[in-house]
């Protein structure tokens, strides 16, 4: 088993990364289960697939697992599920100090964690991910949200969970689409900061992906470690270190507004195209060679995944795509900035850019 700890000035925790934490969750979470009943949140597909080994864990270490179980997808993050979270919790009379468990992806671990934040001014959650992109993106740094019509995670809140459980034996259940959206935020921490981590990447994803034990362990780990690094030094983005984690994001988020936030593009096939279209925009302002932007898109388009926004057949424009980007919760003053690249591994905030030239752009980049 990884540990990495994550070293929040008055919020500190652990993120355990191995096979088998979920089975051994009791004493995996000893020292933060109060109670006999404990608060597990999750969605309709993961409680198929694990809500007996949790119910078992749980009942071998005394206690009992009380359910809310969830939609599964994006349509979950809103007012009214986070309203009947709330609810639920308060009549199960969960205290500051008793731990609510989010069994699920980014979509489970942001609610959960925004209800807790909440609830009572602040009661304390584990992420137990359930996806690669939860394990090594959503579930770390404490960023909490839910959607609006307005946009996407534009209410929320920061707040550190307890503990991080990734079990990477839940991958050997995901679906195989879920895994390669989870895939594209393991090669955003190569892309921001490491290039040796994106050449790992082309050498070792392909097998990662396969189910290589090893190859997942240090994938996680890696990406972990990385954004811990990151987060402790710029826990809330007020620093801009934080910022350069919404590599692609910004793109990305566009596009899942423009198909709805629906199972038509996942959040991180969105990222994978928005780091694709971040790169291609870098090379388009001479930052670096269209030839390292088109390396990007072809180790994408190797292992599976959308490498051109044409193959989502939008019926909108470039300004379409760039009226969803004005809702971004990174606006400042009226101005949007933009991660960029000065070349694989080297990404950068942007503060200068024209969002007549991004349209532009989009236009193209439609038109391929």
């Amino acid at each position: 088993m990884a540990v990495i700890p994550v070293d929040i000035a008055g919020s500190p925790y652990e993120v355990r990364i191995g096979t088998g934490l979920l089975a051994n969750l009791g004493q995996q979470c000893q020292g933060h289960l109060r109670k006999r009943r404990v608060p597990v949140i999750t969605d309709q597909r993961v409680h198929a697939a694990w809500g007996a080994v949790v119910e078992n864990a749980l009942h071998e270490a005394g206690h009992e697992a009380v359910w809310r179980i969830l939609p599964a997808g994006e349509a979950s993050k809103s007012w009214e599920q986070l309203a009947a979270t709330v609810d639920w919790l308060l009549a199960e009379e969960v205290e500051r100090g008793d731990s609510v468990l989010a069994l699920g992806g980014g979509v489970i671990g942001d609610l959960t964690g925004f209800a807790a934040a909440i609830l009572k001014r602040g009661c304390k959650f584990i992420q137990l991910p359930t996806t690669l992109l939860a394990q090594v993106d959503s579930s770390v740094g404490g960023k909490t949200a839910i959607n609006s019509p307005a946009g996407k995670n534009l209410v929320g809140a920061f707040h550190q969970p307890a503990l991080v459980l990734a079990d990477l034996a839940v991958l050997d259940t995901l679906p195989r689409r879920e895994l390669l959206a989870g895939y594209a935020e393991v090669v955003k921490y190569g892309l921001l900061g490491d290039a040796d981590f994106f050449h790992w990447c082309q050498a070792n994803g392909a097998a990662m992906l396969a189910g290589d034990g090893a190859a997942r362990e240090y994938a996680v780990a890696h990406s972990v470690a990385a954004k811990a690094r990151i987060v402790q030094a710029d826990e809330k983005e007020t620093l801009g270190l934080r910022a350069l984690l919404n590599l692609g994001h910004t793109f990305g988020h566009a596009l899942e507004a423009q198909t709805g936030f629906s199972d038509r593009l996942l959040h991180g096939e969105g990222v994978a195209l928005g780091m694709v279209l971040a790169a291609r925009f870098s090379a388009r302002r001479g930052l670096i060679p269209a030839a390292s932007a088109e390396v990007i898109a072809a180790h994408f388009a190797e292992v599976g995944m959308m490498s051109e926004i044409a193959a989502l057949g939008l019926n909108c424009d470039g300004n379409a795509l760039v009226a969803h980007m004005l809702h971004d919760k990174k606006m400042d003053a009226g101005t949007l900035p933009f991660i960029l690249l000065n070349g694989i591994g080297d990404a950068f905030l942007a503060r200068d850019v024209d969002l007549a030239e991004v349209a532009a752009f989009l236009d193209a980049e439609l038109a391929r």
